[in-house]
């Protein structure tokens, strides 16, 4: 085991030349289900686990994936964005077929949608501006079995009307403090932007959208715990800026469940353009 180390930093050291390396854009998606959350852990399967195990049997030095943002136990995501370095000694193929390599080297329930080579200075986190995520409730006594991993189950009415006056308050700079968890560090800024906060609604399906420039530790799930409790009449709209200005997560609604969550679309510096509440979503497939 000791003789192999020197030759892994050695490798490491050659991929910080950015001259003898490609730096390679993928977006990842992914059913959460099985997993416990995006990144390796030391107990229990990352997803990053598995999207770096199709690398190594592609490239014969390991390789480590840099990504956007990083799920939690249980969440999903169409639009998860890593990067990776790979020495120009060793592709010897082009993104394209990478890609159809990489999936055919992965569990069914892990894809790369796209891979492209990026310039030397992007990086999938540093370089990120907006994330947007979506979340997904079932309105209905009885659940589509067809959904029950990717919804939050909600079998009684649920005021609209309400909620959705209620998602407006959201928008703009706030500190969101009151629906974060606690982590095992205290953060040094919970102020956020948000640009938009809507609620769609098709048959029994609720589409929550949440878009903001960054978001703390469950974060969008205490927003939707938040805003479906209001819909049941727990919490009032008017109560939503006390709540906000409380700064305490005590004082919010319930963590949404995970099954719910999607991670949708990571935005970077050139194309981020934020949409106000109403708007298309052409530009998010």
């Amino acid at each position: 085991m000791t003789a192999s180390l020197p030759a892994k930093k050695a490798k490491s050291a050659e991929t910080t030349d950015p001259r003898k390396v490609v730096k390679l854009k993928l977006v990842i998606a992914y059913d959460g289900t099985n997993y416990a959350g995006w990144q390796i852990q030391k107990t229990g399967i990352g997803v990053q686990q598995r999207v770096e195990e199709a690398l190594d049997k592609i490239f014969p030095t390991p390789k480590r994936l840099h990504s956007s943002s990083r799920t939690d136990t249980g969440v999903h995501a169409v639009g998860m964005v890593a990067h990776v370095e790979i020495p120009k000694t060793e592709l010897k193929m082009t993104a394209s077929k990478l890609l159809l390599a990489l999936n055919a080297n992965m569990p069914a329930d892990v894809r790369i949608m796209a891979a492209r080579k990026v310039p030397a200075d992007f990086h999938a986190r540093f370089n990120a501006c907006g994330k947007q995520y979506r979340y997904f409730v079932w309105n209905d006594p009885a659940l589509n079995p067809l959904v029950r991993t990717q919804v939050w189950h909600v079998p009684k009415e649920l005021d609209l009307a309400a909620m959705r006056s209620a998602a407006k308050l959201f928008i703009g700079k706030h500190d969101f403090k009151s629906f974060a968890a606690n982590r095992d560090y205290e953060m040094e800024n919970t102020v956020r932007t948000m640009h938009r906060c809507e609620i769609q609604k098709k048959g029994a399906m609720l589409t929550f959208i949440i878009e903001g420039d960054g978001f703390l530790y469950k974060m969008c799930r205490g927003i939707v715990g938040t805003l479906v409790q209001l819909g049941q009449g727990k919490i009032a709209v008017a109560d939503v800026k006390n709540i906000i200005a409380a700064k305490d997560r005590r004082v919010a609604g319930m963590t949404a469940p995970a099954q719910g969550l999607v991670l949708w679309k990571v935005f970077y510096k050139k194309g981020f353009k934020a949409k106000k509440p109403g708007t298309e979503d052409g530009d998010l497939d």
